[in-house]
Parts: C-alpha cells; sequence; structure tokens
C-alpha cells in the first residue's frame, strides 16, 4: 500500500503528528484499514510532515521538504536484506530528533562505476559488528528497523536511498532536500524503484 504524506493527503492537514506515538498509531491503522502491514511510498514527494520537525526547518527561507528515498513502513524489527553484493562504505548512529538514527551505506559497483545505498532508521544493534570495507552479500541480513525514539523518533519503517555520488558523507546523506536544491539532489538520488521494484507489483 503506497502512503501519501503530501498536502493533497488531506486527511493530514487537520492532524499535528509531532508526537511519534500518535504519528505511529495514524500510520499502522492506515495500513490495517487496507487490510496491509506494510506501507510504501515518498520518492521526490513534497511532505507537509517535515513542517512539525525542527531538523528540517531551521533554514526557515530554504525548509527541506522533498523526500530523496523511499520508505517502507513496517514493524519494528523486521529483517532488512542486502539487495545487491556490495560492502559496507559506513555507518553512524544520527542521535538527533528527526534524523535517521542508527544508519548504514552500503557500497556496490555496476560495470565498473560505484554506486550507494542508504538504510535509515534502523535499530541501535544494526551497527554492532560493522566495520568499513566489510563485505556483504545479496540477500544476507544487514539490519533491523527500528523503534522509537532510538530511529531518529519517527514511526517504524525503513528509509531506503540510492546515491551516486556521495562525496565525502560517511554515515549520513541528506534524505530530504529543499525545493531549491531538488533538481540537484534527484540527479544523484535516482529512483529506488530502481531496486526495489515495488512499482510491479503494487
Amino acid at each position: 500500500m503506497k502512503l501519501d504524506f503530501s498536502e493533497s493527503n488531506r486527511d493530514l492537514l487537520h492532524r499535528d503528528l509531532s508526537e511519534t506515538s500518535v504519528f505511529s498509531d495514524y500510520v499502522f491503522k492506515e495500513l490495517l484499514r487496507n487490510n496491509t502491514y506494510t506501507g510504501i511510498g515518498g520518492y521526490n514527494e513534497n511532505r507537509v510532515i517535515y513542517k512539525q520537525k525542527e531538523h528540517f526547518t531551521k533554514q526557515e527561507e530554504n525548509p527541506r521538504c522533498i523526500h530523496l528515498g523511499a520508505d517502507i513502513w513496517a514493524d519494528a524489527g523486521e529483517t532488512i536484506y542486502a539487495p545487491l553484493n556490495g560492502e559496507v562504505h559506513s555507518f553512524a548512529f544520527n542521535d538527533q530528533y528527526g534524523d535517521y538514527g542508527p544508519t548504514i551505506i552500503l557500497k556496490h559497483e555496476l560495470e565498473g562505476h560505484p554506486f550507494y545505498t542508504l538504510y535509515g532508521h534502523l535499530s541501535l544493534d544494526s551497527l554492532d559488528g560493522l566495520y568499513e570495507k566489510k563485505p556483504v552479500l545479496a540477500g544476507e541480513k544487514i539490519a533491523a528497523i527500528g523503534n522509537y525514539p532510538v530511529n531518529g523518533d519517527w514511526p517504524p519503517h525503513l528509509h531506503f536511498q540510492i546515491i551516486t555520488e556521495i562525496s565525502t558523507h560517511k554515515g549520513d546523506f541528506p534524505g530530504v532536500c529543499s525545493i531549491q536544491d531538488q533538481e540537484y539532489y534527484l540527479s544523484v538520488c535516482p529512483d529506488p524503484d530502481l531496486i526495489l521494484r515495488v512499482e510491479k507489483i503494487s
């Protein structure tokens, strides 16, 4: 099921989702109402929910609202598997309200071209035993979805993002950008459905 957090979802406009338990209750009731246990969505979505989190509105003239990854909404503890062979590029505990929480970035290579996949809002123990350049095989368990507040204080979900140019970032990369920066960030963060292939089964 696709979940819409843009202003086109009129149901959001009269809700205060700044309290994570309320937000989580809303997400999972929507899933159950549609007889499903997993939600997905968000790439290139202009989200109204970020207006309620200071992490995205610090720059009042250039607030961040465009989502650069795909969110997979599922229960905390749900296992996450590597989609491709690769290695651990970096990882971090981005411990700030509204941030990623525990985060892993994998490095992959396709026809000699490196690219990266980012996994945010993980459980804290997902970082145990990791080290840079640790080999990862496709299908290998790499993490689990975290719960709030450790996951950045969000309802349980995975933020999955593809990055083609990572520069000097380690354990972190913008997952939300401003409208002004949208063109650049979408050029280096292509649609995650290239890997997820969710559109074909939606």
